[in-house]
């Protein structure tokens, strides 16, 4: 849609430290974005200043700086670890004669190669088009010419109004189908729900062993790498875990610091599973020196989709990296497992995972002692239908003492088909309780 001049795979990065902005980007994650993007950094041109500069976002002294390193270095595109203004990229490119993106258009070119779906890749079109339609007035040159000659007179539009209103279209159809998706998901969510099958959502970090950690819990074999955005479409599996039986788990894609707005937007159907899941796992990098920044950015991720109140299980993974660290499992003051070590690629601290996934999945099991009379033959055959039944005891009075551990709700199912109520059981005091 544009003559500008084409991106290669040769770039120079620009990265500015602001004196007067609280959090600045950083330059270690900057590069490893652009080697996900499949550039090449040839060279990185760093500075300091106070704020931004309105017309070329750096100084005219740092611009020559780039336009020199540009030239020395043969690079055919400037990637700028900042947010540009559509005004900022026109002028930058006018005075380098060359391609020029910000962080938010190198994030948006990785997730235009790594979308496999249908739905991955409208919902990537759909980001772009709209950030897109921000920036359309620095495109052609007579894009503020009325369209004339032969065969052309007729609409009394602009160039750029004829592409305003073409956009505009595209992005409608785009949204009508990611909304029939969306349907699509929500019937299958429904489903789940009738049949009281829990999900359990992956999120974390990008890079932080997702989809490795996915693989290994349910035997999958989603594409996993170590680069950022590895994974963007989401992923679900059925796993089968005790006490609780089968379970959904959906591996999503990663969260970064500064994610574009646009592209949280455009995911908000794929991240839906993650704000109706029944548990989160939250996956850490536990030997990324950032770690704990990378744990906010995902909170404030999940807060801004809705998902900040759904039960939370932190992952520690990569434990491997670490120093003779053995694999545990972390617990809060009422003894409610909060946080599991583990490693994704030895196997090390799965089982322990997996007990905590029960534990907080299982949060309304119950596990009693139950005394049945001769008439309670039909409850005693559904019990043991289920595959409920821990241990029984037959008792001289004919009476039989079942140990039962169940999901509440199983529980009460049982009683209703045997024509029972609770209170027409007898517990023994050998109850532990929920």
């Amino acid at each position: 849609m544009f003559e500008r001049p084409d991106v290669g795979e040769r770039a120079v990065l620009v990265h500015i430290e602001f004196s007067t902005h609280g959090e600045s980007e950083d330059l270690g994650e900057f590069r490893e974005l652009v080697a996900s993007a499949g550039v090449e950094a040839v060279d990185t041109v760093t500075g300091t200043r106070k704020q931004p500069s309105p017309r070329f976002f750096v100084g005219e002294g740092k611009l020559e700086e780039v336009r020199d390193a540009v030239i020395g270095s043969e690079a055919d595109v400037v990637l700028f670890n900042h947010a540009l203004s559509p005004s900022q990229e026109r002028n930058i490119e006018r005075e380098l004669k060359c391609r020029v993106l910000d962080r938010t258009g190198v994030i948006f070119d990785i997730f235009a190669q790594r979308a496999r779906t249908h739905e991955g890749k409208l919902q990537v079109e759909l980001a772009q088009l709209e950030h897109m339609s921000t920036r359309l007035v620095r495109g052609w040159t007579h894009l503020e010419r009325q369209k004339g000659g032969i065969g052309l007179r007729g609409p009394g539009e602009t160039q750029l109004e004829t592409d305003r209103r073409l956009l505009r279209a595209r992005i409608k159809s785009i949204n009508a189908r990611l909304e029939k998706v969306r349907k699509q998901r929500e019937q299958g969510r429904r489903a789940r729900q009738r049949a009281d099958i829990p999900t359990v959502s992956l999120v974390g970090y990008t890079n932080a062993g997702k989809s490795t950690l996915f693989n290994h819990i349910t035997t999958a074999t989603v594409y996993a790498a170590n680069q950022l955005f590895a994974t963007l479409d989401p992923t679900l599996r059925r796993l089968d875990l005790p006490d609780i039986g089968p379970v959904v788990v959906a591996d999503t894609v990663g969260f970064i610091r500064h994610l574009p707005h646009k592209l949280v937007e455009a995911f908000r159907a794929t991240l839906e599973e993650t704000t109706r899941a029944s548990l989160l796992l939250h996956v850490v990098d536990s030997h990324d020196e950032r770690r704990d920044e990378n744990m906010e950015q995902v909170e404030d991720v999940l807060l801004e989709i809705g998902a900040d109140e759904v039960p939370v299980l932190q992952v520690f993974n990569k434990i491997d990296l670490l120093d003779n660290f053995e694999p545990r499992v972390e617990r809060n003051e009422e003894g409610v497992p909060v946080r599991a070590w583990v490693s994704a690629v030895t196997g090390a601290g799965i089982p322990e995972l997996f007990d905590a996934m029960v534990e907080r999945l299982a949060e309304d099991v119950i596990h009693q002692f139950v005394r049945l009379g001769p008439a309670d033959g039909k409850l005693r055959a559904l019990l043991h239908q289920s595959g409920s039944v821990l241990s029984e005891d037959q008792q001289a009075s004919g009476d039989v003492v079942m140990e039962l551990r169940m999901q509440s709700r199983d529980w009460f199912q049982l009683l209703s088909r045997a024509g029972l109520k609770s209170e027409d059981i007898r517990y023994e005091n050998g109850e532990t309780g929920s």
